[in-house]
């Protein structure tokens, strides 16, 4: 095992505060939204997640790189994070079925890490202080400078960011003789979604976040799908409109994440920012419908708004978190369509909530 000296390197908040630590490799500068994932295991599928682009990830577990990379267990074809924050990094691994250290694969894909920080101090602070923006930088003489940069940073409030992450041209997953054709709005999709949806008998065409209704009905989908992404939904117009068009026509409609808070906006149902988001595998949220709790993989910083939910005549909460009470699942009750605020594809896992990909083709199947 090779002695590695490592340079410098701090984390500056958009409060002012500065937590100090060590580069991984790389030097220079990377900003965005701070926020932290709970999971102990998939830091992978983490950094490869389009609804982390923009946010610089503070893991809470110990050790991040001890089990390699593989190229397998992505869910987009980079690394979708601003800049990865932890406490010991693993520069030797252990797993056979690793193709490479993490080390190299954020050079490859030219990503800033620390190490070395008091990351049980940084949650801490993020927690009672809320998701903010904020540098880590191996330039830790000019203070004034990065924060002068800092102040120039947007804020993920009102922030669109699902055009960066989009596909530019439709393209397809599955078998094309498959049973069901789905049709599915690429807002931030994530890989294993397309597996999931692909392994149920379903052929898939995936169309860029701008499409309209017309683009996606030519493809005579039996359903449609609106997936996770990054950002803020508000802003998200054309995806709200095609939500519109979709349910006006009463068509089988599934919506995951970004994709649960376009349908709650078509609905006239408003959006927040969450003082904290939800990110981890280990969310416990419970199924009003049947009573079950299920532990679940979280990745959200906006959520919808429970009160206008419940005043609404048409729309009924199907889940809740059961953390802080939000609303973390949704149908509406005259249209066949519904929608979950979490990761039922589980990469990283729990599984617990993969039944809902069966309900949303069995709700093909009935129409």
């Amino acid at each position: 095992m090779k002695y590695q000296k490592l340079k410098k390197a701090l984390i500056l908040l958009a409060d002012g505060t500065i937590f100090h630590g060590k580069a991984v490799g790389k030097e220079g500068s990377a900003f965005g939204e701070v926020c932290f994932n709970t999971g102990m295991t998939g830091y992978q599928e983490i950094f490869t997640d389009p609804s982390y682009y923009g946010q610089l990830m503070v893991t809470t577990n110990a050790h991040i790189g001890n089990y390699g990379v593989n190229n397998e267990e992505v869910e987009s074809d980079s690394v979708k994070i601003a800049g990865l924050i932890c406490k010991n990094f693993s520069y030797n691994f252990s797993r056979e079925a690793a193709d490479g250290s993490l080390e190299d694969f954020l050079n490859q894909n030219n990503l800033l890490a620390i190490s070395d920080v008091d990351t049980r101090a940084l949650v801490a602070y993020i927690r009672d202080n809320g998701a903010m923006n904020a540098v880590i930088s191996t330039d830790i003489e000019n203070i004034d400078a990065l924060k002068k940069q800092l102040a120039d940073t947007p804020n993920m409030n009102g922030l669109e960011l699902a055009s960066k992450v989009s596909t530019k041209e439709p393209y397809f997953v599955g078998d094309e003789n498959a049973s069901v054709k789905i049709a599915a709005l690429d807002i931030g999709i994530k890989k294993n979604i397309l597996r999931n949806l692909a392994k149920r008998d379903a052929y898939i065409k995936v169309f860029p976040y701008n499409s309209k209704f017309e683009a996606l009905e030519a493809f005579k989908p039996d359903g449609y799908f609106l997936s996770n992404g990054p950002g803020d939904p508000e802003p998200l117009i054309e995806a709200q409109d095609l939500a519109k068009e979709i349910i006006k026509r009463n068509l089988p409609l599934f919506g995951i994440c970004l994709g649960h808070q376009v349908i709650a906006l078509a609905n006239g149902i408003s959006t927040y920012k969450m003082h904290n988001g939800h990110r981890g595998i280990n969310h416990p949220v419970k199924n009003l419908v049947t009573g079950k709790g299920e532990i679940t993989s979280q990745n959200h910083g906006f959520a919808i708004n429970r009160e206008e939910t419940e005043a609404h005549e048409d729309v009924e909460i199907t889940h809740v978190h059961l953390n802080d009470n939000t609303v973390a699942g949704i149908k509406m009750k005259s249209k066949n369509v519904f929608s979950v605020q979490y990761h039922p594809e589980a990469s990283p896992g729990p599984h617990d909530s993969s039944y809902l990909f069966d309900e949303f083709i069995n709700n093909i199947k009935n129409k």
